[in-house]
């Protein structure tokens, strides 16, 4: 059996009885942190399907589903930020004891950093992806929430007529071709849109409260990787925002790093896998850059 580009299935039991799906590349050192991919608000383990592999070179690099995405079941209560975080932490649970490099992509983001700063003792960093991030303005704003409502209705109604695969498929398309099969089977469906709907109703919410208090991630290192072009659904406005917070969030770090994806919108791991490779890597100690 040819195995899959992005390694061996893996389920991991939650702290309640769900299971989430996983997929394991065991990289080649065993003293080397692991490194936890963690994707954006509708996507599953698959859109890490450029970078993962190239992580695995030098540590074992994880992949999953959060629960109602992917291959993971639909969880029975409502999706917010701090239950989505103890699932991540369940996950390093099974995998631990760590020490752990998190990497979040946009709605991922802040997920990682929540995470990390429950249990900072087992983080060796954070790569945060083009993030979400409480210190850009626009995001509480009243327009950006009825534009969400409404990218989420469009989004649903594509789905239930099967357009909304074709619409992405400049993602898909750049994919390894088992990694492609799984995208186009799973991250499109119904159920997907459902997940991002309940995750959306407290998202925010529970994201401004952090402007006055964020989680506390000073002492892990921290990369953000911004990218340098407008579209996906940002503009220049929108784009130089985002990338503000991004630089603000790099200062609160005792060691931090700011990153710009010169080839990329808001998909830098589609865009621009390498950059995130390089960065992920330049966090392990030890390793061979």
């Amino acid at each position: 059996m040819t195995r899959h580009t992005q390694g061996t299935p893996e389920w991991v039991p939650t702290a309640d009885g769900r299971r989430l799906y996983a997929m394991v590349l065991p990289g080649p050192r065993r003293d080397a942190p692991t490194v936890v991919f963690e994707a954006g608000s509708g996507a599953g383990r698959s859109s890490w399907a450029l970078v993962q592999p190239g992580v695995a070179t030098h540590a074992r690099a994880i992949v999953y589903d959060r629960s109602g995405l992917g291959r993971s079941a639909p969880d029975p209560t409502d999706r917010t930020l701090p239950r989505m975080a103890d699932d991540l932490n369940d996950l390093l649970d099974h995998f631990g004891p760590g020490p752990f490099v998190l990497v979040g992509h946009s709605a991922g983001g802040p997920l990682v950093r929540l995470a990390a700063a429950r249990r900072p003792e087992r983080v060796a960093g954070l790569v945060l992806v083009d993030p979400t991030d409480e210190a850009a303005d626009v995001l509480f704003t009243s327009r950006f929430r009825r534009a969400e409502r409404v990218a989420l209705r469009v989004g649903a109604a594509l789905s239930a007529v099967g357009l909304l695969g074709p619409l992405f498929r400049w993602q898909t398309a750049a994919l390894p071709a088992d990694a492609r099969r799984d995208m186009e089977r799973e991250g499109f469906a119904r159920g997907v849109l459902r997940t991002q709907r309940h995750q959306a109703r407290t998202y925010l919410d529970h994201l401004a409260t952090w402007r006055h208090d964020p989680p506390d991630t000073r002492l892990i290192p921290t990369t953000v990787i911004s990218g340098a072009l407008p579209g996906n659904g940002m503009t220049p406005a929108i784009r130089a925002a985002a990338n503000a917070s991004h630089a603000h969030r790099v200062s609160q770090a005792r060691r931090g790093k700011h990153v710009i994806a010169p080839r990329s919108g808001h998909y830098v791991p589609i865009t621009d896998p390498d950059v995130i490779i390089a960065e992920i890597v330049a966090l392990l100690p030890g390793a061979a850059h």
